[in-house]
């Protein structure tokens, strides 16, 4: 079976979508689902950029595990074909794309991913508890334990 393509995104792909992304291939690994390839990427990225130090400070205290060598994508039309379905940190990000393959965190989860952008650690943490507390929901909404899902 080819493996469907799930794509979380945000801005500048250093902060929400590469925590999105750890935690859902985590989750995925937990449950035993192996039939996703899980990508973040961003809308206004500097390509090649490392996973901001807050991000990845608070995945490691959360005992989440991430490619160290992670390096932000842009959003491409190649990507957005390619996915099954890219999942917006915010509504106005899944508005600007307006897409049949477009969802956000708030319509799968209940709640948008604010951006901790420039703040401090506490904000960081903060976002990866809205990630993680809404990651069970999240697969449970695409099916994405069932081999149809997404």
């Amino acid at each position: 079976m080819k493996h469907k393509k799930i794509v979380f995104v945000c801005t500048g792909n250093t902060c929400r979508s590469p925590m999105a992304e750890a935690v859902l291939r985590a989750e995925l690994k937990r449950r035993k689902i192996r039939w996703y390839t899980v990508l973040s990427a961003g809308l206004s990225v500097r390509e090649g950029s490392e996973m901001s130090e807050n991000s990845a400070r608070a995945l490691r205290e959360a005992g989440v595990v991430f490619p160290e060598n992670f390096r932000s994508r842009p959003l491409t039309e190649n990507l957005i074909e390619e996915a099954t379905v890219i999942i917006c940190m915010t509504d106005a990000q899944q508005q600007m794309l307006d897409r049949v393959n477009v969802t956000s965190m708030r319509y799968l989860t209940g709640r948008e991913i604010p951006d901790p952008y420039g703040q401090g650690m506490e904000a960081y943490r903060a976002c990866l508890a809205a990630i993680m507390e809404g990651m069970p929901r999240l697969i449970e909404n695409l099916h994405l334990g069932e081999r149809s899902g997404a």
